[in-house]
C-alpha cells in the first residue's frame, strides 16, 4: 500500500487520532481540518448506513479522491435500538458527549435489561464506486460514567467479556477489539487487495 492517499471526512479529532493510530505504514491519511475544509456535512440520514455513504460521497464530489467517512450509533436493547443514528445528538442539536451519557443513563433507570451494541458502518468511495465495511461489538451499559479515555459514550459501554467501560480500558487494548476497530480492518484489507492490484 506504498504512497495511498485517502481522505477521512470528519472533523472530529478524536476520532481522526484514534483512526491514525490503527493506519499502516504507507498510507497517509488527511482529515478535513488537514484540507482546510471547515464547512459541516449534513447528516439528515434516517439510518447509520446512509449517513456513511452520504457524507463519503459529498467530500468525493469536492476533492474527486478516495474517500472514506463513518458513522458510528450505540444501539441499546430496551430502548428499541435507540440512540441509533442519533447518538451524537442525542440529547440536542449541540454535540454534548457528558449530556448524551446522562440522558441515556436516566432513560435506563431502574431497567434491568443494559444489553446494547455500538456500530460502525465505514463508506469508501474509490473510483466513483461505495463500498461498504461494518464493525459491531456487544456489551451492555454501565450504572454510572467510569473512566476518562475515549470519547462519545465510552464511559458506559462496557464490551462483552470486560468488566471495564471502554472509557476505562487501556486505549490500545480498546482500539484493538472496538467497532471502530473491525471495520477499519476490513477497509484496510480491501485497500491492500486494491493496492496489490496495482502492482
Amino acid at each position: 500500500m506504498n504512497d495511498l492517499k485517502l481522505i477521512f471526512a470528519t472533523h472530529n479529532l478524536n476520532k481522526f487520532n484514534e483512526i491514525k493510530k490503527m493506519i499502516p505504514h504507507g498510507i497517509k491519511v488527511q482529515s478535513l481540518t488537514d484540507l482546510n475544509f471547515t464547512c459541516e456535512i449534513p447528516e439528515n440520514e434516517n439510518t447509520i448506513e446512509k449517513n456513511a455513504i452520504f457524507k463519503a460521497k459529498f467530500i468525493y464530489s469536492k476533492f474527486n479522491s478516495t474517500v472514506f467517512a463513518d458513522d458510528t450509533g450505540l444501539e441499546v436493547d430496551s430502548l428499541n435500538g435507540k440512540p441509533g443514528v442519533h447518538s451524537a445528538r442525542y440529547a440536542g442539536i449541540k454535540r454534548d458527549s457528558t449530556k448524551n451519557n446522562e440522558k441515556l443513563l436516566f432513560e435506563l433507570s431502574g431497567i434491568e435489561n443494559r444489553k446494547a451494541n455500538f456500530k460502525t458502518i465505514i463508506s469508501l468511495v474509490h473510483n466513483g464506486k461505495v463500498y461498504l465495511f461494518e464493525g459491531k461489538i456487544v456489551g451492555k451499559i454501565a450504572l454510572s460514567q467510569k473512566g476518562s479515555h475515549g470519547f462519545g459514550y465510552d464511559s458506559i459501554f462496557i464490551p462483552d467479556g470486560y468488566k471495564k467501560t471502554f472509557g476505562e480500558l487501556d486505549p490500545n487494548l480498546k482500539n484493538s477489539i472496538s467497532h471502530r476497530s473491525i471495520a477499519f480492518k476490513k477497509l484496510m484489507s480491501f485497500l491492500k487487495k486494491i493496492s496489490d492490484l496495482k502492482n
